[in-house]
C-alpha cells in the first residue's frame, strides 16, 4: 500500500510538472512513466519472497548457529585445547550436548521476523528503484550494474534496522544456556538497557549489510548478463543459472564484509551491565590484539557452506 500511496504521488507530481512546462512553452525530456504496482504483484513477491526465506531459515539455520559459536569461541588458555577444533568438531559437541535441536536454538527470532523482512527489503528496494530510475532518467530494465548496486545499498540501510533486534535475541539464545527463549532473551535485555538495548550491534550491522547488499545486488546482475548468450537477456536464463548466479552473489556478500559479522556477534553478545567492548573499533582492536587478524574470520567455513 505504502509503494501504491508512493507511486500515485509521484504521478501526481509528473502530471503537474507537464501542466508547467506547457504553460512556460517549455520543451524539456519527458519524465519516465513507471509502470504503477498492483496489489496483486506485491502480494505475490512478499508472500513468495517469506516462503524462500522460511525455507532458506530451516536450511540454513544450523551453520548459522555453528558460526556464531565459532565466533563466540575465545581463544584458549596457554596448554589448553580451544572449545572447538573445527566446524564440524562444533557440530558434533552441540548435537551431543543438546540433541539435533541444538543447532536450531535461535531460530524462533528470525522465523518471526522473516515476514516483516522481507516486506522492508521488498519496499526499500521498490523505493531505491524508483529514486534511481528518476534520478538516472531510464527504467529498471534499462539499469546497469551501477544501478543495482546503488539500489542494494539502499535497502541494506533500511534492512538493517529489522535485522539488527532479530539478531541480537538469535546469537544470545544461540551462544549460551543463560535465557528460557527468545521472550525471555527480550525481556532481561529490556530490562537492563531499555528498548534502545534491542539495537546494541546497530553500526557493525549496517557496516555489514549496506556494503554487503550493495555488493550482492550488483554481482548478482553482473553474473546474470556475463551468464546470458548474446542476442538475448537475462530474462532468458533458467532457474539453474539463477541460482549460480544468485550463490556466486551470496559468496561475494560474505567474503566482503565478514569481519563486520564477527564483530557485530562480539558486540550483540557481550555483558549489557558491564560490556567488554566500547565499539566497533574496540572491539576489533582487541580482538586482533589477543587473537590475531584470524579471529575476524572465525566460523568462515560455515557460513560460506
Amino acid at each position: 500500500l505504502f509503494l501504491l500511496f508512493f507511486f500515485q504521488i509521484s504521478g501526481d507530481c509528473v502530471e503537474m510538472q507537464q501542466e508547467m512546462e506547457s504553460r512556460m512553452d517549455m520543451t524539456l525530456p519527458e519524465p519516465i512513466e513507471l509502470e504503477p504496482t498492483t496489489n496483486g504483484s506485491v502480494l505475490v513477491n512478499l508472500t513468495s519472497g517469506t516462503a524462500a526465506g522460511i525455507t532458506q531459515l530451516f536450511v540454513g539455520h544450523p551453520f548459522d548457529t555453528i558460526k556464531v559459536k565459532l565466533q563466540n569461541m575465545s581463544s584458549p588458555s596457554p596448554g589448553q585445547p580451544p572449545m572447538y577444533t573445527s566446524a564440524m568438531d562444533a557440530t558434533r559437541k552441540t548435537i551431543a550436548a543438546e540433541g539435533v535441536a541444538g543447532v536450531y536454538k535461535g531460530i524462533s527470532a528470525p522465523l518471526a521476523a522473516v515476514a516483516i523482512f522481507n516486506a522492508v527489503l521488498f519496499a526499500a528496494n521498490g523505493i531505491m528503484k524508483d529514486l534511481v530510475s528518476r534520478v538516472t532518467n531510464t527504467t529498471p530494465d534499462q539499469f546497469r550494474v551501477r544501478d543495482f548496486t546503488i539500489c542494494g545499498a539502499g535497502a541494506g540501510l533500511f534492512v538493517s534496522i529489522v535485522a539488527t533486534p532479530t539478531e541480537l535475541i538469535k546469537c544470545r539464545l544461540q551462544a549460551t544456556k543463560d535465557f528460557a527463549g527468545p521472550l525471555d532473551a527480550t525481556k532481561r535485555v529490556v530490562a537492563n538497557r531499555g528498548v534502545v538495548g534491542l539495537f546494541k550491534g546497530l553500526t557493525p550491522t549496517l557496516l555489514r549489510e549496506v556494503p554487503g547488499n550493495a555488493f550482492f545486488f550488483g554481482s548478482y546482475e553482473a553474473c546474470k548478463l556475463a551468464l546470458t548468450p548474446k542476442g538475448k537477456t537475462t530474462l532468458d536464463l533458467g532457474s539453474g543459472q539463477l541460482m549460480f548466479a544468485g550463490g556466486i552473489a551470496g559468496l561475494g556478500f560474505w567474503s566482503t564484509v565478514y569481519p563486520f559479522d564477527v564483530i557485530k556477534t562480539r558486540i550483540q553478545i557481550d555483558s549489557d551491565l558491564n560490556p567488554r567492548y566500547r565499539g566497533v573499533m574496540d572491539c576489533g582492536r582487541q580482538l586482533i590484539a589477543k587473537e590475531g587478524i584470524g579471529a575476524l574470520y572465525k566460523g568462515i567455513g560455515p557460513c560460506l557452506a
